[in-house]
């Protein structure tokens, strides 16, 4: 008997080990300033871009638009994903109370200051519900169509749908298919390998739809439940299958949330929110076949993340978790959590934006595009932050 009494404190020391650094910024509250921008003053680099009903976005991703295949002259715009509704509707974070109100895509110029635009949805099937999380599309070419793939936390389960989004009608995406799947057990992030195949991360093992509590446990516990799949479509919308091709890339991940591929397709980074850290893993491009090579802690718990141009690793997230539940329990929005924005080269990580999340709340999503320009969204936050140098 003493044997297993010294088993089990061994087991719970070795957990609270392990989730020491999410104990730490769940309980404790850090002093955080007002607005601080790295590239300068938060007041006169910082705008808003804000329109109706664009509140409480999730994700964001570059949509680049090569116009000129010879000479890879390129553009981009930034598509968005939000949702009103997420107060009422959130299986991460929870409440599951009301699935009704939904949520929609954005797009935001990266080229001039016009105001963001709702796409429209066509062919969007009736009566399907959209509570868009994680989103990737495909470059465009020569003019050409790209595919969008959208994580849906719909009422029924989470589904995967699939757009076109043409840079000939930039203002509405078109519907193609909904995927499902056995191996969608929370989806949470996408990042693309092809238009037709990608790394989808699942935060969790158990959910809230199911088990209210043990979501929670996992992560505070630090339980590595979480995974990455790689998942490969067959390309024609119309056929029997859709997924034609499924493998567990990285598996036994805490909450795994956030997913990259670096610009040389060689390295994949992936954000362990629960315990405050980034996993990177080398990437075999032949196989898709992830090796896990260092772990990277950063002082918040990290949401999304995204490589830019230059192969710096853009990581958003939070700070302070009790303020966030705060957020999405205040029915006033007049509550704010703390934003943090950080740039990630080798093992380094340097501040590219913080606030205390009275200039910008509940960060989520970091975008660096190759004039510098960085994009936030923030999961309780009207609008889109954009900070230019």
């Amino acid at each position: 008997m003493k044997s297993y009494s010294w088993l089990g404190v061994l087991a719970i020391s070795m957990l609270v080990w392990r989730s020491r650094r999410t104990v730490t910024y769940v309980l404790l509250k850090r002093e955080s300033p007002t607005a601080v921008y790295a590239q300068g003053n938060a007041d006169a680099k910082c705008v808003l871009k804000t329109a109706p009903e664009m509140n409480f976005c999730e994700d964001a991703a570059f949509w680049e638009l090569h116009n000129d295949a010879f000479t890879n002259s390129t553009r981009h715009e930034v598509i968005v994903t939000c949702d009103p509704g997420r107060k009422e509707w959130n299986t991460v974070l929870g409440p599951l109370r009301n699935p009704e109100p939904h949520g929609g895509l954005w797009v935001l110029s990266a080229e001039d200051d016009a105001a963001p635009k709702r796409l429209t949805l066509q062919n969007y099937p009736p009566g399907h519900d959209f509570h868009p999380l994680g989103l990737a599309i495909s470059p465009s070419y020569q003019n050409g169509p790209s595919n969008v793939f959208v994580v849906n936390h719909a009422r029924q389960r989470t589904f995967i749908e699939q757009f076109t989004l043409s840079p000939a009608f930039p203002g509405a995406a078109t519907h193609v298919r909904t995927l499902s799947s056995s191996y969608f057990v929370s989806p949470n992030s996408i990042a693309l390998t092809s238009p037709h195949s990608f790394y989808l991360t699942n935060d969790h093992l158990f959910t809230r739809r199911h088990w209210p509590i043990l979501p929670i446990v996992e992560t505070m516990l630090g339980l590595p439940f979480g995974w990455v799949s790689h998942i490969s479509l067959d390309p024609n919308p119309e056929a029997p299958t859709s997924i034609i091709g499924h493998s567990f890339s990285a598996p036994f991940v805490n909450f795994a949330n956030g997913v990259s591929i670096s610009p040389s397709g060689l390295q994949v980074a992936v954000a362990s929110t629960g315990l405050a850290r980034v996993e990177i893993y080398s990437r075999d491009p032949a196989t898709n076949v992830l090796t896990h090579t260092r772990t990277v802690p950063v002082p918040f718990s990290p949401d999304n993340l995204e490589f830019d141009a230059a192969g710096a690793l853009i990581v958003a997230g939070h700070p302070h978790f009790p303020s966030l539940l705060k957020v999405k329990a205040d029915p006033t929005t007049k509550a704010v959590a703390p934003s943090w924005v950080v740039s990630v080269v080798d093992n380094k990580v340097e501040t590219l934006f913080q606030s205390d999340g009275t200039v910008f709340s509940s960060s989520s999503t970091g975008l660096r595009d190759p004039a510098g320009a960085l994009y936030i969204t923030g999961l309780y936050e009207s609008g889109m932050l954009v900070c230019r140098p």
